[in-house]
């Protein structure tokens, strides 16, 4: 997710149009990302109640929306590969996330954009 420095603005609408665009990618990659980190956990949480079973016992698995009877050794292999996958795009979404941030921030002060809360604090 390499991030493209955004072309010089026009018009005071399109400074905070693109601002807000940024908001807004901002906020995906915070659903994106708490979304990856909830099925990093339910893998964790699968991966911490197979690790003492036995091997040969039956365990279940969902494979695109079809339950598939396989045994703990067949499935936990699959479980701990999945989740350190997981672990990785996790740091990736964190890194864009970031980068988002401080794009975000430099295109805000470049152009002294303060929000409503900001506005309020200094009238106070």
């Amino acid at each position: 997710m390499a991030s493209t420095t955004p072309p010089e603005p026009k018009s005071e609408q399109e400074v905070l149009s693109t601002y807000r665009q940024m908001q807004q990618e901002m906020q995906g990659l915070i659903q994106n990302l708490t979304k990856i980190e909830m099925e990093r956990n339910e893998h964790r949480l699968v991966e911490e109640t197979l690790t003492p079973m036995d091997g040969d016992r039956r365990a279940f698995r969902l494979v695109g929306g079809v339950l598939v009877e396989r045994t703990v050794r067949e499935v936990l292999p699959t479980v701990i590969e999945h989740r350190g996958n997981l672990d990785l795009v996790v740091q990736k979404v964190k890194d864009a996330l970031d980068a988002k941030q401080k794009e975000s921030a430099a295109w805000k002060a470049k152009y002294n954009i303060k929000t409503q809360e900001e506005m309020e604090r200094e009238r106070q």
